[in-house]
């Protein structure tokens, strides 16, 4: 199931339906919720998903009705939120989208299955995610997650044209925190294999001021980068990185390999104030994730990550003086 913008699920559905994200046998039945007046432009992807001619699409249902959008899901990717207008504060940007996340969470509550996967996709991704699950209450904590994997393509994609290999010679890079600009791309941990040979990503790219610099605010500021030069924000990546991070939890990361996405905090082991959607390094076996621990956290990263989680805190704080009102 699909909360659009559609721009991103237009370059996502095709991939879904096409078997790449939950498997070449499964079928899937799409169903594509969204506002009202844009229900004639889903109409429009319908058709052009009719005329894909995929022979795992079952159905798409195209609708404006939660009742219908969340009925027995077993995926939900809340694609869709307020985006910040232009004289927006920041608070009312918060009061919008805890609105709509209070809403998905409670038709997620009322309709969904109770082992429903969700991503929540649409900014600010963290805390409209925390609103989503605590929204929906008979839904395990840990079946929502938030999209951190495009910053962490991002980061290892930025590692990999660094060194001169493919993007699949870099694993283990990690994205802590929050979904913006005070996020934390973090290599200590990255291997790369350089032509053959595996070594850490400060051997192989052999430049720690760029690692501890420009590499950073790069991977921090590229959303803003890529509206700059496109006028429109990232849907392609986005779309990709939407298919990585469902498909993971569907079948599992690679031995030895983890992935950055955000979770439920309460309980980690590296000092993150409980109660956050914070992105930490994950493996994920049997559809469920596990924390990678025990990763040695120097000062430099530390007061990186406590940063973001500061940032997350305030977040949450003033989304949760919203969610009664």
């Amino acid at each position: 199931m699909l909360l659009t913008p559609v721009a991103i699920a237009y370059s996502l559905l095709y991939s879904i339906a096409k078997g790449d994200v939950f498997g070449k046998d499964q079928p899937i039945i799409l169903v594509l919720l969204d506002i009202t007046p844009m229900l004639p432009v889903l109409d429009g992807v319908v058709m052009e998903l009719q005329d894909c001619a995929l022979p795992l699409l079952r159905e798409v249902i195209p609708t404006d009705k939660v009742e219908v959008g969340f009925k027995d899901l077993d995926a939900a990717i809340l694609v869709g939120s307020m985006p910040r207008k232009e004289g927006m504060e920041r608070k009312d940007l918060l009061k919008a989208n805890v609105a709509i996340f209070k809403t998905q969470g409670e038709a997620l509550e009322k309709y969904a299955k109770k082992t429903v996967k969700v991503l929540v996709v649409g900014n600010p991704a963290n805390t409209n995610c925390l609103i989503a699950s605590k929204s929906a209450p008979s839904i395990p904590k840990e079946n929502f997650s938030c999209l951190t994997r495009l910053d962490h393509n991002r980061a290892r994609s930025q590692v990999a044209m660094r060194v001169g290999v493919p993007s699949d010679c870099v694993k283990n890079v990690i994205i802590w925190g929050n979904h913006s600009s005070t996020q934390y791309p973090d290599v200590h941990h990255a291997i790369v294999n350089n032509h053959g040979k595996e070594m850490s990503a400060f051997d192989a790219v052999n430049d720690e001021s760029w690692l501890k610099g420009d590499f950073i605010t790069t991977v921090q500021q590229r959303g803003a980068a890529v509206i700059k030069a496109r006028k429109l924000s990232s849907a392609m990546s986005a779309a990709k990185a939407i298919c990585d991070h469902m498909r993971d939890i569907w079948f599992g990361t690679p031995d030895g390999e983890w992935v950055s996405m955000g979770i439920y905090s309460t309980g980690n082991s590296y000092g993150v104030p409980n109660d956050l959607m914070y992105s930490f390094p994950v493996m994920i076996k049997n559809k469920t994730w596990k924390v990678v621990d025990g990763l040695a956290i120097n000062d430099f990263s530390r007061g990186k990550m406590d940063g973001t989680a500061a940032e997350l805190v305030d977040e949450r704080d003033t989304a949760l003086t919203f969610l009664g009102a």
